[in-house]
């Protein structure tokens, strides 16, 4: 009975097996599909980021570019460069196709990008050297061009290094200390002369200089000291110009308020004479008509103004009893003015 059961049971699991195995292949063909389906999408096509733009290469030549904006610009350099002959430019971002194993996708930023050195030494056109930090950002207008030039961003650099250094010194060479530090007009357009002159050098390479700039400008170490020792000494000697400048001029100022003070004290006393003679006149002209109005009173007046101005409880005069002075002293009338 036991052996019978086992064999019922093995039939049973049989059938199960003989059910279930279409449904596993099923199952098995349609994950394959998948898998198939996947494979094929990662080999065939190749997405290209709003922050990137990309080369296609093929057995080592470019076959397309996809860019943001097919402008006339490209579109020339591209025909106008042997290596380039026959490649084709895909406006807009997203989705592209590709050839598996034979096309190669190589993506490049279409941001800005940032150059940046080490300070360097340059000599300005009054002979003093002068330390510049300076960067520039820039950015890859042509990947393909770039790609068959300079092919990685390291080698854009190094070019872009020696272009734009040749050309700062070069501006730098007919620019003085002075204006490098102080003239902002000056040094702006003497950027811009450096950036022009380097993007007429970059367009064969398919890159573009958007701005440079100045981070520091600095004195060389073993200049420093020489340096404020001469600033030192000229602004001394222009404050001692300044000094000698507004003590001459103080002495002026000086000499004119005496000129102006003596010619007040002048006219001053021109006009106080002028007063005075004034008064003495309109005095004696008192003095006249109080004569002619009582001649007597006049004389015993004058008298006693004379006796006060001259006479004091100290004063001895030695005069005649019958002087015309001492008329009035005692009483001695033989000199008095008659009607």
């Amino acid at each position: 009975m036991s052996d019978m059961h086992d064999v019922i049971d093995m039939e049973k699991l049989n059938n199960v097996k003989r059910k279930a195995l279409p449904t596993i292949k099923k199952v098995g063909v349609i994950i394959g599909t998948l898998l198939v389906v996947v494979v094929s999408w990662f080999l065939f096509t190749f997405n290209v980021n709003e922050i990137d733009q990309a080369v296609v290469v093929r057995f080592g030549e470019v076959q397309k570019i996809v860019i943001s904006e097919k402008t006339t610009e490209v579109v020339e350099q591209i025909e106008q460069h042997s290596r380039l002959s026959g490649v084709k430019i895909v406006e807009g971002k997203g989705l592209q196709f590709k050839i598996p194993f034979i096309d190669t996708v190589e993506t490049y930023s279409d941001r800005l990008l940032t150059y940046d050195t080490r300070p360097r030494q340059v000599t300005t056109l009054d002979k003093k050297r002068v330390e510049l930090d300076n960067y520039a950002q820039w950015r890859i207008t042509n990947p393909a061009l770039f790609r068959v030039t300079m092919h990685t961003e390291v080698n854009a650099n190094t070019r872009l290094d020696d272009m734009i250094y040749s050309n700062l010194n070069s501006e730098i060479g007919r620019t003085s200390m002075t204006q490098l530090i102080s003239d902002i007009d000056h040094v702006e357009q003497m950027l811009v002369n450096v950036k022009e002159r380097t993007n007429n050098g970059l367009e064969e390479y398919g890159m573009e200089v958007v701005d440079i700039r100045i981070r520091q400008t600095d004195l060389p170490e073993q200049n420093l000291e020489n340096i404020f020792n001469r600033m030192r000494t000229e602004r001394e000697r222009i404050a001692n110009r300044y000094l000698s400048e507004g003590e001459e001029e103080a002495q002026k100022i000086r000499s004119d308020a005496d000129r102006q003070a003596r010619i007040i004290e002048a006219e001053a006393y021109e006009t106080a004479e002028i007063l005075r003679g004034q008064g003495d006149a309109e005095a004696t002209k008192i003095y006249a008509e109080v004569y002619n109005q009582d001649p007597e009173f006049y004389e015993f007046f004058r008298s006693l103004q004379a006796y006060r101005a001259t006479l004091d409880e100290d004063t001895t005069i030695v005069i005649p009893a019958d002087s015309y002075f001492a008329q009035f002293l005692f009483g001695n009338d033989m000199f008095r003015v008659q009607d």
